[in-house]
């Protein structure tokens, strides 16, 4: 199955919200080997005027592939992830992520190209509270490969 040219413009509503908690900003910050002590000290991260614990910049991604999940397990987008090569991902904050967040994502497939065979696919993400409050806009690409390549 090619890859269905007309993603581009579609998108994908939040849906699963991600509850953002001090475990898991700690995880994440050591599985990246962030070292600063607002991931892992509330009163750290009191100190520099977060009400909690402060994510690293890059934990936006675990929302943000949740949100990208939703695309990929489409079946009208034919995509066949076993063949996805992961080539950009970019990061724009508009506040940072704290623990007690309550995060959704709204998925934009900002475009379709063709590639030989496969297609190279640009989605953002529009990651909010629930109440609304935008948190950060993240932008990825992927190539998904064609048939023998």
């Amino acid at each position: 199955m090619s890859i269905n040219p007309d993603l581009q413009g579609r998108s994908y509503p939040a849906a699963e919200v991600y509850d953002v908690g001090r475990e898991k900003i700690r995880e994440f910050a050591r599985a990246v080997k962030a070292s600063n002590p607002a991931h892992f000290d509330v009163e750290a991260a009191k100190a520099l005027g977060h009400r909690d614990l402060v994510a690293p910049p890059t934990f936006a991604i675990i929302v943000a592939q949740r949100a990208d999940a939703l695309l990929v397990e489409d079946p009208e987008s034919g995509i066949d992830f076993s063949r996805v090569v992961h080539a950009d991902q970019r990061f724009t904050h508009h506040r940072a992520i704290v623990a007690g967040d309550q995060l959704v994502a709204e998925l934009h497939v900002d475009g379709v190209r063709a590639m030989g065979g496969g297609a190279m696919i640009t989605t953002r993400s529009e990651i909010s509270t629930v109440a609304g409050e935008k948190v950060a806009t993240t932008t990825s690409s992927i190539l998904v490969r064609g048939e023998g390549q």
